[in-house]
């Protein structure tokens, strides 16, 4: 079952599929240190990690197993990050959400928006009951996204996983739909 990837905007960000003119701003953006500080993978090193990153997201979305989606700046069209929603499972109404900006783009609100529209799209569109995300127990920024578009942390996973050679917890957040608070009207854009 292949899982249509959506175009969606909020007052300030675009939300669209992934294109092949995005492999440079997501290896600027995955091979930045800074900005992979606290993920479980190293920084990019080889530019063809962006071509096997949009093969991914190509078939999650054929596979029907996921959708990430690229964020733009709407007044200017910067590329801001991506979110996007992993390891769906139309049985368990389940899924992950995932993000990752550029740290120019952190501080401003923009991964709250993008976030909480994919999930707006999210629980519509696939009648999820449950969405999962984890961040590294240092990475309290992240937690606060979460945080603020109704996540709730579960747990911890201890020493889950090394992040440059340190080994490192995680928090595991999650939100259910009886909890979901939709806020904002979203209007798929050409």
């Amino acid at each position: 079952m292949t899982l249509a990837t959506p175009s969606l905007h909020t007052a300030r960000l675009r939300l669209r599929p992934f294109t092949a003119a995005d492999a440079d701003p997501l290896f600027a953006l995955h091979s930045s240190t800074h900005v992979m500080r606290y993920w479980d993978s190293a920084p990019w090193h080889d530019r063809a990690r962006s071509d096997r990153f949009l093969a991914v997201c190509g078939r999650i979305a054929d596979e029907g197993t996921g959708a990430r989606v690229a964020i733009d700046r709407a007044s200017d069209g910067a590329f801001v990050g991506w979110c996007g929603l992993t390891s769906w499972d139309p049985d368990f109404r389940s899924a992950s959400l995932g993000y990752c900006l550029d740290d120019a783009m952190w501080g401003h609100g923009y991964a709250t928006e993008a976030a909480h529209a994919v999930l707006e799209w999210a629980f519509d569109t696939l009648d999820l009951n449950r969405v999962q995300a984890e961040t590294d127990t240092r990475n309290v920024a992240s937690a606060r996204v979460l945080e603020k578009i109704g996540f709730v942390r579960e747990g911890t996973l201890r020493e889950d996983c090394i992040v440059n050679g340190e080994v490192s917890d995680s928090w595991v957040f999650g939100l259910l739909r009886r909890d979901w608070r939709p806020t904002t009207a979203l209007v798929p854009y050409l």
